[in-house]
């Protein structure tokens, strides 16, 4: 298994940008506080690239946004931020306990209101959400076996000009021995494929090195 090791420098840095530039407010160390007290592994987003979906909501102008793998919810509220206050966020979420946490966490930011969690494997949810309306914004965060599964549905629920945004495409480099993860590192590179080739997207890739080590995010948009 690969293991995400960060360079002291990338973490002072990023600590410096999430200080001095984005300034998260209690309510994001409130939701990281919470996981750490659930036993939730470390693996949610830096302040940083969840300042980032927030912004890329807004530029995007998204008034729905699906998001597959929910934790604590620490993106999903970044991302219900940029929502305006008629939006909608449908994040899926594997774990009852995690769902849990996360919607005492999105009540307690003041975004609950804009937040439906749906508990269950997100290869089971995911069909259920067809006859409704399409999503905007798509965020892909769960477990990277099933990367490419998600983006199709993200595809699939979504409508020309949807943004789909998936995180942890670089993985430590795993992408180029994915004899070092053979769980995870497959699942991305499907992905990663996937993005490039299928003429129904327009897709770019971007790495990464901070407290999360060396890895990066995928941008795309549905043609």
């Amino acid at each position: 298994m690969v293991e995400h090791a960060a360079e002291p420098a990338w973490v002072e840095v990023e600590q410096y940008l999430t200080d001095v530039v984005v300034g998260p407010d209690p309510a994001h160390q409130r939701a990281l506080e919470s996981a750490v007290q659930a036993g939730m592994p470390p693996i949610e987003v830096a302040p940083t690239a969840g300042k980032l979906l927030k912004l890329l909501v807004q530029l995007s102008g998204a008034r729905r946004i699906l998001e597959i793998g929910t934790l604590a919810g620490f993106s999903s509220i970044w991302m219900a931020q940029g929502l305006p206050d008629d939006g909608r966020l449908v994040t899926c979420e594997y774990l009852r306990k995690h769902a849990d946490v996360a919607r005492a966490n999105v009540d307690a930011a003041g975004v609950g209101h804009k937040v439906e969690i749906r508990v269950g494997a997100a290869l089971d949810t995911l069909p259920t959400l067809a006859a409704e309306e399409s999503f905007d914004f798509v965020f892909i965060d769960a477990d990277k076996e099933n990367d490419a599964n998600y983006l199709d549905w993200a595809i699939r629920l979504g409508h020309p000009g949807t943004v789909i945004v998936m995180d942890n495409v670089i993985w430590d480099g795993a992408i180029l021995e994915p004899e070092r993860d053979e769980v995870n590192a497959p699942g991305i590179i499907r992905a990663l494929d996937m993005l490039g080739q299928d003429p129904r997207l327009d897709s770019t890739a971007i790495q990464t090195v901070g407290s999360k080590g060396w890895d990066g995010f995928a941008l795309a948009r549905v043609r």
